[in-house]
């Protein structure tokens, strides 16, 4: 099966418009459209329903395409890896989202120059969607975001980051290190917010409840968040890579919920198909994992 063809159908899937995933794959709308007729024929059926300007994924169509997106991904991950080998530049551009910036990077770049020494590293910290608009004109090279789904761009999971409630070491619920979303209901409760799908499956858990907790300070900085904890001013679900720190010094205690377990920030890196394969490779040798109550690099 032609690899061209399948990326042809992975493309006008995810435009929606055979013009579009022409002009993206540099290449005319009529080729695209032989490239489809020709995948039809091999698999012996329509992948997609025309009316018009509007297309769909046929029945079968929906069938094929976690397949095709998979030999996909296959072949471009085979392809960075033989691609670039050795050719190391001298500036390497990487975007992070803020929380990565804060509480990854210092050691990500660390392991980078110490790794390739004569490299200058350039950081730019920004949302997810800013950064990927970034990559995409080629204006950073990497990047660390919450979640990308686009053919053009290979990603690769990073970090799994999990997210616990934190209270201030003499709070009544440090001793017990173990409480449960009805027993923080008449807490005073520090919300950090950043907007991503992980923060909103918490929303979804406090909504669940009759009575959910009573949130007076609502923050969108997670050093804000960490430092009104602190004061005493209340308690607060946050990452755990944000208070690594504090919890080692003993300033902040981790208190388990069972309701809230599994929640986690997910950060991937990514990059344009088939470029930096070597910075990929160094990067990902640094994957973090869980490990007891804490994070490692």
């Amino acid at each position: 099966m032609n690899i061209e063809n399948i990326e042809a159908f992975v493309y006008i899937n995810h435009y929606g418009s055979f013009n579009k995933a022409a002009e993206v794959l540099y290449i005319s709308q009529p080729t695209v459209t032989a490239r489809i007729q020709s995948l039809e024929r091999e698999l012996d059926c329509r992948v997609f329903d025309r009316l018009g300007k509007q297309i769909s994924l046929t029945d079968k169509g929906k069938q094929f395409l976690p397949y095709a997106q998979q030999i996909l991904q296959i072949y471009q991950n085979g392809k960075y890896q033989v691609q670039a080998k050795g050719l190391i530049p001298n500036e390497l551009r990487i975007g992070s989202t803020v929380s990565v910036s804060n509480y990854l990077m210092p050691q990500l770049m660390l392991h980078l120059k110490r790794r390739y020494p004569h490299i200058t590293i350039k950081l730019t910290t920004a949302s997810t969607e800013v950064l990927i608009d970034k990559l995409k004109s080629k204006e950073l090279d990497l990047a660390f975001i919450r979640k990308v789904v686009n053919p053009a761009i290979q990603a690769f999971p990073f970090c799994e980051d999990p997210i616990s409630l934190y209270v201030e070491k003499g709070h009544r619920l440090a001793k017990a290190q173990r409480t449960s979303l009805e027993d923080i209901r008449q807490e005073t409760l520090v919300f950090f917010e950043c907007g991503s799908l992980d923060w909103m499956r918490l929303h979804r858990v406090f909504e669940s409840m009759e009575q959910p907790p009573k949130i007076e300070y609502q923050v969108d900085n997670l050093e804000t968040a960490k430092k009104l904890v602190l004061k005493k001013a209340g308690i607060c679900f946050l990452p755990a890579l944000s208070v690594q720190e504090e919890v080692a010094a003993g300033t902040l205690v981790r208190v388990d919920i069972a309701e809230t377990e599994g929640i986690s920030l997910r950060t991937s890196l990514i990059s344009l198909n088939g470029e930096n394969a070597e910075f990929i490779e160094t990067l990902l040798e640094l994957g973090i994992g869980k490990t007891g109550d804490r994070l490692i690099v």
